[in-house]
């Protein structure tokens, strides 16, 4: 199962605070609104995104159809497939995309200790 890109999605309380730091970590910013509340930071392979006020835990993010460069592939598993295929594995779809629809969706999971999955197809 190709899930595309992997990202982490932190809850922040001060975006210039976090912002700061993970510059410091050797973070670059790779895209987002800081007067928005989120931004994409990027260190080599290393992806996260910093949220404030946004959602109440952190997230583990996969992005269908990008690479680690938020770049568009050629080829993906679109999101609907890959809903359909969890459900097939008896997973429980907390937030469903909407199987007959195209392009963007998202859905969520949880796996056993409580810890969100975000899959967020952007095209």
């Amino acid at each position: 199962m190709k899930l595309g890109a992997f990202s982490v999605s932190l809850n922040v309380k001060d975006i210039n605070k976090s912002k700061s730091f993970y510059e410091n970590l050797g973070f670059q910013v790779l895209g987002g609104e800081i007067n928005q509340n989120w931004l994409i930071m990027k260190n080599e392979n290393c992806i996260i995104g910093l949220f404030q006020g946004m959602f109440e835990k952190n997230i583990l993010t996969f992005n269908p159809g990008w690479n680690e460069n938020a770049e568009n592939l050629e080829s993906f598993t679109d999101i609907r497939e890959l809903q359909k295929q969890l459900k097939v594995k008896g997973m429980n779809i907390l937030t469903e995309a909407d199987e007959s629809g195209e392009g963007p969706a998202h859905f969520t999971i949880e796996d056993p200790d409580g810890n969100q999955i975000l899959v967020d197809q952007h095209r």
